[in-house]
């Protein structure tokens, strides 16, 4: 299965300009709501950002979110540049994938400069699938979002799904929940790995309510424990969207990593989806 670290060996299977479609042809389904984690157009973010952000906007986004790349956090933009790509194309920047590392300084700061909320940590940031390494990991998520406070950002962290993993019937990922405090470091949750993880996302927002304010919407093959096309995964999305109270979720971003043909034919799938449940 690809993952963000591995993305560059696959080629994309169209480039940015068979993007170019007509912004009316999807006037009518309703993507305010949602936003589009930018990792679902990683090859061609890479290629041309603001060709793609350009296309990006004409499906109806609103809001995105950046993925960490080769280029940087901003596909090789500034983050002013980042800012006054989307100022222009009428899109808000909310948030965006980034490592808790030495550089955390630095990502800040570029948070600022680019008008973003929310900062979130990708991946843990340190290794050990036990609970004292979870509990470590908290402190440092609760320091890091006192740090992104002072700057009026807020700090999160993005699951996987081995964060579900237990130690001594604790599951690792309800660790974390429970020592970071709900102020200081808010949660999205990907509910596509949840369920792979053989989790119900329903359970976490009865158990947690509020603790969710981001999620990724993301449907799963289950056997091949891969992204898929809404509707064909063994995610309950309907079900998802009539518990968004429960969570406290405020901003949805779509994600899909893998794909049945190319990344525009999913998205304009799942949109049409998501606008049949509205």
């Amino acid at each position: 299965m690809q993952s963000r670290r591995d993305f560059l060996v696959r080629s994309a299977a169209f480039t940015v300009g068979s993007l170019l479609l007509p912004s009316c042809t999807f006037a009518q389904i309703k993507t305010q709501q949602f936003g589009v984690q930018l990792y679902s157009f990683r090859n061609e973010m890479a290629e041309d950002a603001i060709g793609t952000l350009k296309q990006i906007a004409s499906l109806g986004f609103k809001e995105i979110e950046t993925a960490r790349s080769d280029k940087g956090h901003y596909y090789g933009l500034s983050p002013a540049e980042m800012k006054s790509v989307c100022d222009d194309l009428n899109m808000n920047l909310k948030s965006g994938h980034v490592h808790l590392d030495e550089k955390w300084q630095q990502t800040m700061e570029e948070a600022v400069e680019s008008g973003q909320e929310y900062l979130i940590c990708s991946s843990m940031p340190s290794k050990g699938q036990n609970v004292d390494n979870y509990k470590k990991v908290a402190e440092e998520f609760n320091k890091a979002g006192e740090a992104c406070k002072k700057l009026n950002l807020k700090f999160g962290y993005h699951n996987h799904e081995y964060e579900f993993e237990t130690e001594n019937n604790q599951v690792l990922y309800d660790v974390l929940l429970s020592n970071t405090e709900a102020e200081l470091v808010y949660m999205e949750l990907d509910l596509g790995w949840v369920v792979v993880a053989g989790k119900d996302p329903l359970d976490y927002f009865k158990k947690y309510p509020g603790r969710f304010p981001l999620w990724h919407l993301k449907d799963m093959d289950m056997n091949k424990k891969e992204s898929t096309e809404f509707g064909k995964g063994g995610l309950d999305i309907p079900a998802m969207m009539n518990h968004k109270k429960a969570s406290g979720v405020k901003h949805i971003f779509i994600e899909q990593e893998e794909y049945a043909n190319n990344p525009l034919e999913s998205m304009k799938h799942n949109m049409a989806y998501l606008n049949k449940l509205s």
